[in-house]
């Protein structure tokens, strides 16, 4: 799959929607110098190329009431093709489960869960992740503090 080009329009275009995604078409053409048709077509190519995938809103999960955040290594026993299969399918189920990679190393999976505390996530544990079949262990970290978190990609 070849990476498709960008000017420095799409660029800027990408970078302040990625900033902010709520900005007004005719806010957005004004700070990169098009004309709000051109800017409006561009982003409508980029979201057809999906490059830009969604559109969404940014919470505080804190305020939202999910003290404790935690990264868990997920490893299985089997694991092939369909464990792993199986594990993403209930991981898409489970809402706690926010981001959900497969990794390489002894773990398969990489995790990254929010709880209300750590009693919810202790029951987290044993009543959602080890009802799926296979995980044959499970090593969590728990984030005791965000030092940089953004989704910004960088344009340059």
């Amino acid at each position: 799959m070849s990476m498709p080009e960008f000017d420095e329009y799409d660029k800027k275009i990408i970078q302040y929607l990625q900033e902010d995604s709520s900005i007004s078409n005719i806010e957005l053409s004004k700070k990169i110098g098009l004309a709000a048709s051109s800017c409006l077509l561009r982003v409508k190519n980029l979201k057809e190329q999906k490059v830009i995938k969604q559109f969404t809103a940014v919470v505080d999960e804190k305020k939202l009431g999910f003290e404790i955040t935690c990264f868990a290594k997920i490893a299985m026993a089997p694991l092939n093709r369909e464990t792993s299969t199986k594990f993403i399918e209930e991981a898409m189920k489970i809402p706690e489960i926010i981001e959900c990679y497969t990794i390489t190393g002894e773990a398969a999976f990489l995790i990254k869960v929010v709880a209300k505390n750590f009693q919810y996530y202790r029951d987290f544990v044993f009543d959602k992740l080890l009802a799926v079949p296979h995980v044959s262990n499970i090593e969590t970290s728990i984030v005791v503090g965000t030092d940089k978190r953004s989704n910004v990609i960088p344009m340059d």
